[in-house]
């Protein structure tokens, strides 16, 4: 791949000049940059990319729209849009919900301000060429001051077909004062077999005062290998609650981060994870306190099956300047297999004295005692044991907003422990 092919492509796109000039520097970047930095993750010889930027055909898995309700919702399949609502009176407050390219005729001036603002094009080489090469992506824009109470909905299916890389650019823009709860799917539709890579960015820009619930479940397949950024940028009094299910089947390397601008913000981010069969995954989640009386929370609970892999490091970083700041994480991952492996790491780095930090970690096998109690009443040991796991990983499931999408997390643990 030339950027003579990437050039063509901005052009099939009529991508303005800021963002054409963009994706070249980028391409120009990537052999001189080196991986982002996971630590006790080995995915240095994963294929991450191909090196290719090209357009996925209509496909032949697309779901069934026909009892949708009317929320705000968005659905993509591969690199096209098959999915589009908008209610009215949304529309009339002026909230944007679209592909990236719409967007960019729509809100040209605020995509220029935020992409690419909450991770450099050259902080990495999975940063350059996910600014090089991303085919795809969507856009929701919340005006200043506009409340919605029901959940956003964007969903974002892999076509198992397709060899396509899954490459998208999300942009989440919640203006000033703005308070919106959005749940997003990443998810291999099909029964096809087809090996494909994926690089995805999602950038969350939290301006003053905003309040952004993002929950999101991620189920893509064995077959995909997968880099999985979310970024938060948050301005003055604004919060983030972060609430993710990371259930892929294939290899997965996760990068969540807060960045806490402003003062008196707030990033709160659970996770939960779930590795079985010979997968790797890498969970990397940092929260950089940069505002006074910024607050960061980080808990992160897994469970690791058969000879899967799981990795949880929990970064809180507070910069100097940043009085008043809190920084909090705990992670802890459930073995439930002698052959697998994890990795629990909390790191704090602190740079100011007048703060409070604080982290925990710990590994381990399901309580005897647990077992013991719920077996006393009449369960047998894989339903005691399946309980035990639902009730570990509860305090994130709880937080996703819809209610159909926690019965599908629920039931997604539920099959990957039936299979031991």
């Amino acid at each position: 791949m030339t950027k003579e092919t990437i050039k063509l492509f901005s052009e099939m796109h009529a991508e303005p000049s800021w963002l054409a000039d963009l994706r070249q520097k980028a391409f120009d970047k990537i052999e001189s940059l080196e991986l982002p930095v996971i630590e006790r993750v080995k995915f240095h010889r994963w294929n991450l990319g191909d090196g290719t930027i090209t357009e996925s055909e209509p496909s032949a898995n697309v779901p069934d729209f026909t009892s949708l309700d009317n929320h705000l919702k968005l659905v993509q399949v591969g690199t096209q849009t098959v999915f589009e609502q908008t209610p009215v009176e949304l529309a009339e407050q002026g909230v944007i919900f679209t592909d990236f390219h719409s967007a960019l005729e729509e809100i040209p001036e605020l995509i220029e301000e935020f992409f690419m603002s909450s991770v450099k094009h050259d902080d990495d080489k999975l940063a350059a060429y996910h600014t090089a090469y991303f085919n795809s992506g969507a856009v929701l824009y919340i005006p200043d001051n506009v409340e919605i109470a029901e959940p956003i909905e964007g969903i974002f299916y892999q076509d198992s077909d397709s060899d396509v890389p899954f490459n998208k650019h999300i942009m989440i823009i919640a203006g000033k004062n703005s308070k919106i709860s959005y749940l997003e799917r990443l998810e291999s539709r099909g029964e096809g077999s087809a090996k494909a890579t994926a690089n995805i960015t999602v950038e969350v820009i939290a301006r003053s005062g905003a309040q952004v619930k993002f929950a999101a479940i991620d189920r893509l397949g064995e077959n995909v290998t997968a880099y999985i950024s979310r970024r938060g940028k948050l301005g003055n009094d604004a919060s983030i609650d972060w609430a993710i299910g990371v259930m892929n089947e294939g290899n997965v390397v996760a990068d969540f981060d807060s960045d806490l601008i402003g003062n008196g913000s707030h990033a709160d981010l659970k996770a939960v994870a779930l590795s079985s069969g010979r997968q790797i995954q890498g969970i990397d989640t940092r929260v950089t306190n940069y505002g006074c009386n910024s607050i960061g929370n980080i808990l992160q609970h897994g469970v690791i099956l058969e000879k899967a892999t799981l990795t949880f490091n929990g970064i809180g970083h507070i910069i100097k300047g940043a009085k008043g700041a809190d920084a909090q994480q705990e992670s802890r991952v459930l073995m439930l297999s002698d052959q697998a492996r994890s990795d629990a790491n909390p790191i704090l780095l602190i740079d100011e004295n007048d703060v409070t930090a604080g982290h925990a970690a710990s590994i381990g096998q399901v309580d005897p005692e647990d077992m013991y109690y719920l077996m006393s009443r009449g369960l047998d040991k894989a339903t005691a044991e399946r309980l035990v796991v639902r009730g570990f990983l509860g305090s994130v499931i709880v937080e996703i907003p819809v209610k159909e999408v926690r019965d599908e997390m629920i039931a997604t643990i539920e099959e990957k422990l039936s299979k031991r």
